[in-house]
Order: structure tokens, then C-alpha cells, then sequence
């Protein structure tokens, strides 16, 4: 496997584009992904039972059809809490752009991320789609626009790709995302959307992408909040010319190793620039009985407001980590629990069996003064392990939120 440059246009018979449309202030706020040859469709979804009107038509195309060949998104209005209205004008942003592509609407994805409650300004979205027609290109500049575009407090635009053989074919998998608040998935998490060139049957591309999120876009957590737009969509059009992928074996195995490398560096990305965030929290729970263990114990840890301040201010305040892990719900033996922090400065094992060790406060805050840091908790009862990922938690957050709309 290859690590290479671009997004979603990586793969073969990929195009994008990102627009200013008007929607917000003087910021990109459209974008749209195309492949020139139909593709197969698969997605995961918020599980928040308030659903965006984009949420529902995907849902449905997914279920229903299992084939798409182009996703439109836009940024600043949400399209959430929107009625029968928002249900229309969704279907009416499908279509407009179905019209500029030749398509049929049910071929069209759509995606919306902004302020709950507002109506899309669907004038500006006609306009918009036909920009987005004109604007198409097949180049990373292009996939950079469009990722640009999707962003709402994000601070910067998240894209990966990588490339890697099947049958003596070259396949690319490339993606982009966003995602800076209200990023607590239960599913996935946020706006994705990610391309290939590989030929797999729809059945077996909607496995690979709910087993993935397992591991990758649910565990990570900014501040708790399932948002009501989560959506992560996968096309995959064939035009790598391999031959087409219908049972698990080792060409599935390596698509999924790929498929799970986009997608856990694009969540990585998205914990890093939590909104107000300065760093980059990993935590890691190895020795559990069962993975669901480990996965619960490790989330709850990320997610604790108290853990995510101490990280902030570089202080090993490692009794909150064990508190965190003794409020998770399921049951360990604290007077096992080994705990150390990682980062580029070195390692230190802070708690051995429950109890502090003689460590370096100072050797401490050096390690979590970096950019990326690690925390590890052994509990030492199976061979189970989850890594998850979040941010520290900075007075920042709140400024951001609290006029979020302004």
C-alpha cells in the first residue's frame, strides 16, 4: 500500500468541485463529487433519531438502489429540523443537479452541514449547481476545492488517499471529510465521502464500510454531540479493471486494510482540529476481556471533560483517567491497571497496579506539551485491545459555540 497525494479524485473517473455559492459569508459552501461512469453506493448514518433531510434521501438511495454517480453537498445550512420543506428542497437540490449531469435525481447523493433550522436557499442552490457543473475538473486541485468547500469551523480541509494492487491491478482509494464540532459518532460521524476504482459488488462494499466505522469514525469523539447530518458515503465505479470483488478472501482483505487506512487517518485528522483544540488525544485500552471492553473503556476516557482539560493544560492528572474508565459501565480490576502517556517527547509509566509510580512531573508535562499524545491503560486481564481518539478541551470551545450562528 501506497500513500499518495490527492482526494477524491485520486482514483480513476473521479471528478469534483468546490464554489463559493452564496450561502455563507464569503467562504466556499458547495461541492460536488462525480464519477463519469455509474458506481456502486453504499453509506453509514447518524443514529440520532433526528434526521437530516439529505440523512433520510440517502438512506433511502442506499437501501434502494445501491448505485450513485455523483454526491452534492453544501455547507453553512444544515437542511435539519427543516419539515416537509426541507424534505422538498433537499429533493430539488438532487434533482437541479441531476439535470446539469444528465443523471437521474436517485443518482444523486446529497449532503448538508451548518446551522440546524434553516431552510436552504434553494435560488442559490440552482445557481450553485450549475457552477458546480461548469467547475468540475479531475485534478487534486479540484479535490482540494471540494474538501474546502464541505467545511464549516473546521480549520482545515481533510483529504487522504492511498494506492495499492489487486489482481496485478492498481486500485486507489481516496477521501475527504469534515468534521471540527458536534463530533461524537455512533455510526460514523460528520460529512465523508470516499471514492475507488475498485469493481466489488454492492453487497460486500456495505459491509466493508459499517465494519470499518467500527473502528475507525466511532472512536472518536470531539464533545459528545451525535449530529443529526452524520453521513459517510462510498462510490465505487470499477474502472480499476480488476475483477469485480463478490466473496470475502484476499482481495476483499486488502481493500479492507486500504479502505481502513483512509478512513482512520481522515478521523484522525477530525479529532485533531476539534473545534478550540490544541492537540491530538489517543487512548489506547490493551489486556481487556473482550473488544466491546476495551472499546467502552478507552471512549469513555477520550470523552471525559475532565481528562480532556488535563490534557490542555499538560497536567498528569491520572486519576481522572481512572475515573473515567471506573464510571464506563463495565467492570475491570482497577488494582491491575498499568497507565503510561506517549508522545515524540518519550514514555512514561505513570500507574502501576492501580497505584502512582515514582515518575518525573516534569518528564510528564514535557510529554504532553506535543502536538499528539498518547495515553495507554493495561488492565491486564485478556488480550483485547481499542485505540480511540479525541482533543483536549479549551475555553476556545466554548467562544465557538457560543455564537456559532453569529
Amino acid at each position: 500500500m501506497e500513500i499518495i497525494s490527492g482526494g477524491v479524485t485520486a482514483p480513476k473517473g473521479y471528478k469534483a468541485a468546490g464554489i463559493y455559492a452564496g450561502i455563507k459569508k464569503k467562504k466556499k459552501d458547495m461541492a460536488l463529487v462525480y464519477s463519469v461512469v455509474p458506481a456502486k453506493a453504499a453509506g453509514t448514518f447518524t443514529t440520532n433519531l433526528v434526521k437530516a433531510a439529505p440523512v433520510v434521501w440517502d438512506m433511502k438511495i442506499v437501501q434502494e438502489y445501491g448505485a450513485a454517480q455523483a454526491v452534492v453537498l453544501n455547507s453553512g445550512v444544515a437542511n435539519a429540523c427543516t419539515g416537509a420543506l426541507g424534505v422538498e428542497n433537499n429533493e430539488k437540490m438532487a434533482a437541479f443537479m441531476a439535470e446539469e449531469l444528465g443523471l437521474k435525481k436517485e443518482e444523486v447523493l446529497t449532503a448538508s452541514t451548518g446551522v440546524i433550522g434553516n431552510q436552504l436557499p434553494i435560488e442559490i442552490i440552482v445557481e450553485g449547481c450549475k457552477l458546480l457543473k461548469k467547475e468540475l475538473g479531475e485534478d487534486a486541485e479540484h479535490a482540494d476545492l471540494a474538501a474546502e468547500a464541505i467545511m464549516t469551523t473546521d480549520t482545515c480541509s481533510k483529504q487522504y488517499a492511498v494506492s495499492f494492487e489487486i489482481g496485478g491491478k492498481a486500485v486507489t482509494i481516496g477521501g475527504m471529510s469534515k468534521g471540527s464540532g458536534m463530533i461524537h459518532p455512533n455510526m460514523a460521524t460528520m460529512l465523508g465521502v470516499i471514492t475507488t476504482d475498485l469493481a466489488i459488488s454492492r453487497e460486500l462494499l456495505l459491509t466493508a464500510i459499517r465494519e470499518d466505522v467500527k473502528d475507525s469514525f466511532n472512536m472518536i469523539s470531539v464533545d459528545r454531540d451525535t449530529s443529526t447530518n452524520d453521513s459517510l458515503l462510498i462510490l465505487a465505479n470499477g474502472m480499476a479493471g480488476n475483477e469485480e470483488i463478490t466473496e470475502k478472501g484476499e482481495a476483499y482483505d486488502s481493500f479492507v486494510k486500504a479502505l481502513h487506512k483512509v478512513t482512520t487517518e481522515l478521523a484522525k485528522m477530525m479529532a485533531a482540529d476539534g473545534e478550540g483544540a490544541t492537540k491530538l488525544f489517543e487512548c489506547s485500552v490493551v489486556g481487556a476481556d473482550t473488544k466491546e471492553q476495551a472499546v467502552i473503556l478507552s471512549k469513555s476516557i477520550i470523552t471525559s471533560n475532565l481528562v480532556k482539560t488535563a490534557v490542555y493544560g499538560n497536567d498528569a492528572n491520572w486519576g481522572r483517567i481512572l475515573c473515567a474508565m471506573g464510571y464506563a459501565g463495565v467492570a475491570f480490576d482497577p488494582d491491575k491497571v498499568d497507565l503510561y502517556v506517549e508522545s515524540c517527547a518519550g514514555t512514561l509509566k505513570l500507574v502501576e497496579n492501580g497505584m502512582a509510580t515514582d515518575y518525573s512531573e516534569e518528564k510528564a508535562t514535557e510529554i504532553l506539551k506535543q502536538k499528539e499524545v498518547k495515553a495507554v491503560a493495561d488492565i491486564k486481564s485478556g488480550s483485547f485491545q481499542a485505540t480511540a481518539w479525541g482533543c483536549d478541551l479549551t475555553d476556545k470551545y466554548v467562544y465557538i459555540n457560543a455564537d456559532y450562528r453569529s
